[in-house]
């Protein structure tokens, strides 16, 4: 027997891969990780799960082509497995007759950039690498993670950087915060997460030590479990979407006790007078008081009043997390934070003023490195052609049509074929029947994948691409000390290969290896970006080690700053010295610009603006709860769904749904029944767990379960697995940032009392051999 052990790093966490004989049999978390994720541990049994895809493979009614209507079957054809090189003929052929047919325009390059830590073998980047050495693609803007936030933030502050980026260090509010307040909460599960591979998970660390120095905690959420039982947090469970109409009552009674600092909104800031008339009802005649907002946000006044005493007496710190603005009209509430801020005075301070995402992301409050990441780039495409992230249903089923973006008026293209790499949108995108309905619209979909997801059985072209496991690469993210290498741990599975080197053999197929290459293979190129970062990092006076020195320690670790960052600092300290990039130079509570673009669902400052789907609507007779998808605890995303961990939460393989026990007894459910979850968009099936972490009238079901369809060529089938995507709203927050609204969606729920379908996400389609 022959036992070796393989560095390596993932989204999750980093690890020593335990191999015997060739297979992955364990996996030891990094000795420097105090709080390792246990997802890791999922890498072992999906890795060769039976849903891996081991050849190329081509759908039979698209290799027939007898009618236009074999694009129907997408989803229940068989698949037939091809040679690599006839698998790699065909797509070049099929490339090349479209762009050649449609022009480029025409290709979209879908993807998204979680399938791999690795900064190389990035899917992503090495997808539009390809395309944009072949005349381009279409492409994408924003993330469905914070499209709102990243459309609003830099009419603000100048620049969406505070979503991520930029956001004061944990250090400082542990030294100088008194109060956090968190809209959305602080979220453990989510701080697992790192895109480009942590080597140390901080913010529990952090925060226990918050909580060690007095640092109190308020959770504004639905669910109390968005804030972890050892902070001790305030819960105001509020309804679901009402964030902004509470934001503007600690506003108003800011305003009306006197308690907003007039000095600082003054100098830092316009537009607060134009703000104030809407905030004490001038125009509208509504009053935004802690009485008018209590009967939207179901917080008692008192409360409301209290909480905006407290944090106007004390160093205050507010948390809006990501979730918040991917619900309709999501620009409002992170506009609204930093006007509350603003008013508060404390923007700038150590502890004080605002941040975007504390608990959406591992790396948020994490001091940004001085080394730069190293990282493959993706070029540059020839096609000025793009879409904002989460409209790809639009595009597909409205080709032509002109939409509102971000103050410019653009048209969708007509999309004849989809090479999609590295992502699934049958987890991420909303309303998933009218997806697959959009699916079917362009001629030919190409993905490269290593496991059979919807995605790939929804497609026409599959080429197996390896995991992360199965590839050298290199691990790094601005927000955390380390710098990894990512050692090949196994072999290839079946005929698996490097997206590079599938867009190798494609290149040049198509003339352009040259240019997609550069002359290098893996090896080369993992020098390539490590010693590339490691000449800027020199022209900093920061020495990094050699390549090979690297490799064979298996990472980096860089020393911790000596201060705090806290955001907005320099601004506060001269703002004519460091004006923020504005049209004013400073804080916009109103923004001239977005007035000029008369956007009657995002105006010139923030507002409170009726949902689409809420507990406060007219929907609510037939559809009376709001169902939150809020992210996995036992995964990232959809990714290793299939792996133990997240296999062991199911009930009856179903994904977990949270209901309150009072909601719970009206439909007669009990934990570890199977229900029924339904409107008019679709239905999903999801095992019942009756709790009292979430407020009456709210359901929690997490996405990133697989689409498993009981009738894939039926319309609104029911899904068998639990898919929250089935029923959420597939809605731009405004026309403004067009960003996903999923968190303002209503539901019922029944029991199943039906023969139980089996669960089938796991499981490869039919393969048939040429």
């Amino acid at each position: 027997m022959t036992k070796t052990n393989h560095f390596h790093t993932s989204h999750w966490g980093t690890f020593t891969a335990e191999v015997e004989d060739g297979r992955l049999t364990g996996v030891q978390p990094f000795s420097k990780d105090t709080d390792p994720s246990p997802i890791m541990y999922s890498m072992i049994d999906a890795v060769y799960d039976e849903s891996r895809v081991l050849k190329p493979m081509i759908r039979k009614g698209w290799l027939d082509k007898k009618s236009i209507n074999h694009r129907q079957k997408r989803g229940t054809d068989p698949f037939i497995s091809v040679p690599w090189d006839e698998a790699l003929d065909i797509v070049a052929n099929e490339i090349e007759r479209v762009r050649s047919d449609h022009g480029n325009s025409s290709i979209f390059g879908g993807s998204y950039g979680w399938s791999s830590a690795g900064r190389f073998h990035h899917a992503k980047t090495q997808l539009q690498r390809f395309l944009g050495t072949v005349g381009g693609f279409t492409g994408q803007v924003h993330t469905y993670s914070i499209a709102a936030g990243y459309a609003i933030l830099p009419y603000i502050l100048g620049s969406a950087q505070a979503a991520m980026a930029e956001a004061t260090t944990w250090d400082s509010i542990v030294e100088n915060s008194e109060l956090f307040v968190a809209f959305g909460g602080v979220p453990m599960k989510n701080t697992q997460v790192t895109s480009g591979g942590p080597g140390q998970h901080v913010a529990s660390d952090y925060l226990k030590k918050a909580i060690k120095s007095g640092v109190k905690f308020v959770n504004i959420s639905p669910i109390r479990d968005d804030t972890a039982d050892f902070l001790n947090a305030e819960w105001l469970p509020l309804r679901p979407n009402t964030d902004v109409a509470l934001m503007l009552a600690l506003a108003h009674t800011l305003y009306d006790e006197g308690l907003a600092d007039e000095v600082f909104l003054d100098k830092y800031c316009v537009g607060y007078e134009k703000f104030k008339r809407y905030l004490n009802g001038e125009d509208d005649g509504q009053i935004k008081n802690a009485e008018w907002a209590s009967s939207i946000c179901e917080i008692g006044s008192l409360e409301i009043k209290t909480l905006a005493r407290r944090m106007a007496s004390k160093r205050t710190i507010i948390n809006t997390n990501w979730s918040l603005q991917r619900g309709d009209h999501g620009e409002q509430p992170f506009w609204m934070t930093v006007v509350l801020a603003a008013m508060i005075g404390q923007i700038g301070l150590p502890g004080g003023g605002f941040g975007f995402g504390y608990g959406s992301m591992g790396n948020i409050g994490n001091p940004r490195q001085p080394i730069p990441t190293p990282m493959l780039s993706a070029g540059t495409n020839p096609c000025d052609s793009w879409i904002p992230v989460a409209r790809i249903s639009d595009m597909l089923l409205n080709p032509g049509t002109e939409y509102d973006f971000d103050g410019k008026k653009r048209n969708y293209p007509d999309i004849k074929l989809i090479y999609w790499c590295g992502g699934n949108p049958f987890h991420h995108h909303q309303d998933l029947n009218r997806l697959v309905e959009a699916w079917r619209k362009p001629e030919t979909i190409i993905v490269n994948e290593p496991w059979w997801t919807a995605t790939a059985k929804f497609s026409d072209i599959v080429l197996p691409s390896t995991t992360t496991l199965e590839r050298n690469d290199i691990g790094a993210t601005s927000r955390d000390r380390f710098i990894l290498a990512m050692e090949q741990t196994i072999d290839p599975l079946g005929e698996a290969r490097h997206d590079y080197d599938i867009f190798c053999e494609l290149a040049k197929r198509m003339g352009t290896e040259l240019e997609f290459t550069e002359g290098r293979n893996e090896s080369d190129w993992l020098r390539h970006i490590y010693n590339r970062s490691r000449q800027r990092a020199a022209e900093h006076d920061l020495t990094m080690p050699s390549f090979e020195s690297f490799w064979k320690k298996g990472h980096i670790e860089i020393p911790k700053p000596r201060e705090p960052y806290v955001i907005l600092s320099d601004f506060r300290a001269d703002p004519n010295l460091f004006p923020l990039p504005t049209e004013s130079g400073k804080i916009e509570i109103f923004s001239k610009i977005i007035d000029s673009y008369g956007y009657e669902d995002c105006i010139g400052h923030p507002v409170w603006l009726e949902p689409v789907e809420w507990l406060g609507g007219k929907e609510i007779k037939d559809f009376p709860l709001h169902m939150i998808s809020n992210q996995p605890k036992t995964r990232l995303h959809g990714q290793m769904d299939n792996g133990k961990i997240s296999r062991e939460s199911k009930i009856n393989q179903r994904e977990p749904v949270w209901i309150h026990p009072d909601d719970a007894k009206e439909r007669n459910l009990s934990s570890g029944d199977i229900a029924r979850l339904f409107n008019l968009r679709g239905e999903i099936l999801a095992g019942i767990v009756v709790t009292n972490e979430v407020r009456k009238g709210v359901v929690q079901l997490s996405t990133g379960a697989w689409y498993d369809p009981e009738s894939p060529d039926t319309e609104n089938s029911l899904d068998k697995h639990g898919n929250p995507n089935v029923l959420t709203i597939d809605k731009g927050t405004s026309r403004l940032g067009q960003g996903p609204s999923a968190h303002s969606t209503l539901i019922q729920i029944e029991k199943f009392n039906g023969p139980l379908p089996p669960l089938t996400a796991f499981k490869p389609p039919i393969i048939l051999e040429k």
